[in-house]
């Protein structure tokens, strides 16, 4: 009975389904002065509404991966931080869990269709420890292919955000196979994963100061767990990093900071200057420094221009971020080094409808940029 549990769902609608129904059936006989019938009026009204307010949300919750669990949703999600490793590394950067088939004819088949492969990752410097989901295309698992290294991109989802959203809602295995089939891009490896890598804390990538090291996460021990496991890229034109909203600020930050691991990087409605609030505590501690190079339009103008490619999407209305996309397109085309492409949409909200519109062509893109 999981927070995303289609069972949970079906229980909330039933249940304010048959109070709406009690409401209707017995509002009659509560109809009558008198504190019961008084208290079974409010009770009824109360009670109906607050599981129709639950199946909203709920439902809302199933479509758009807001939150994993009870203990997501409550704040109490603990399990994966940031630990320390004092055995010296034993088990490896990285371990496979488990494995699914990727929707779709074929599915069953690596061979065929490809395989999800759920890992756990450590990082050797950041001693960070989080879950993810490893892509592997079907030609991973061909003869002909078995000497061949793959690109590679890393994929992030917003925050909170649930890894699995990425191939439940937003298809991001399905289609990168499909696209390859037809030829339209080549066959990549996917990194689906949180940037959340210290729940509940969201870190917005940011290496905080005495806190989670999550941008050295990303730049350095996230491609050298995978390349110790998978046949992947060593160099940066075999990396790019796409995310939506936080994961599209942070794809976008990791590629203009780090154009030495990623070639490229996609923001989907992403942001460009990284929030304080509640969620992210105290970023930079006073460090001027930091919270510059965190505003990326700062740092496209004040830092030498990074050799990297960026594409950013948004829509011209439904999006909050459609006047400062435009002007990070025109600072970035300042810079004369930098490469940027973009996605305007005339219409799309902050959504998962939206993002699946975007994502066959923002794969076209990085593929063509990756070697």
């Amino acid at each position: 009975m999981g927070l995303t549990s289609t069972t949970v769902l079906l229980v909330a609608v039933v249940s304010a389904v048959t109070l709406f129904v009690g409401t209707v059936w017995l509002w009659p006989r509560l109809a009558r002065r008198g504190w019961r019938a008084v208290g079974g009026r409010v009770g009824l009204l109360l009670g109906t509404q607050l599981m129709l307010f639950a199946s909203v949300g709920l439902a809302a919750n199933q479509a758009f991966g807001f939150y994993a669990s009870w203990a997501d949703l409550f704040g109490r999600e603990t399990d994966q931080g940031v630990v320390v490793d004092h055995t010296g590394g034993s088990g490896g950067p990285l371990e496979v869990l488990g494995t699914r088939r990727v929707d779709g004819p074929g599915g069953g088949r690596p061979q065929q269709g490809g395989q999800i492969q759920k890992v756990a990752l450590t990082g050797r410097t950041s001693h960070i420890a989080t879950p993810a989901y490893v892509y592997l295309p079907p030609e991973y698992f061909q003869p002909q292919y078995r000497t061949r290294v793959f690109p590679a991109a890393v994929v992030l989802t917003g925050y909170p955000g649930t890894a699995e959203a990425l191939f439940e809602k937003l298809h991001y295995p399905r289609t990168a196979r499909d696209l390859a089939k037809d030829g339209r891009t080549q066959p990549m490896i996917l990194v689906m994963m949180r940037p959340t890598v210290a729940p509940p804390r969201d870190t917005e990538c940011v290496d905080v100061p005495g806190g989670p090291q999550t941008e050295t996460f990303f730049a350095k021990d996230l491609p050298e767990a995978m390349r110790a496991h998978y046949r992947v890229g060593r160099t940066p034109a075999g990396w790019g990093v796409i995310g939506d909203s936080t994961g599209g600020y942070c794809a976008l930050k990791l590629a203009l900071h780090h154009p030495g691991t990623y070639a490229a990087g996609v923001g989907l409605s992403a942001y460009y200057k990284a929030p304080l609030d509640p969620t992210t505590g105290d970023l930079f501690r006073g460090d001027a420094k930091l919270r510059n190079e965190a505003d990326l339009r700062w740092f496209v103008t004040h830092r030498p221009a990074a050799d990297t490619s960026l594409l950013v999407t948004t829509s011209k209305v439904g999006e909050s971020n459609y006047k400062a996309t435009l002007k990070f397109i025109d600072l970035v085309k300042a810079t004369g080094k930098t490469r940027i492409s973009s996605i305007v949409l005339d219409s799309g909200g902050h959504n998962f409808n939206t993002w699946r519109r975007e994502i066959p062509a923002a794969l076209q893109w990085l593929s063509g940029r990756l070697g």
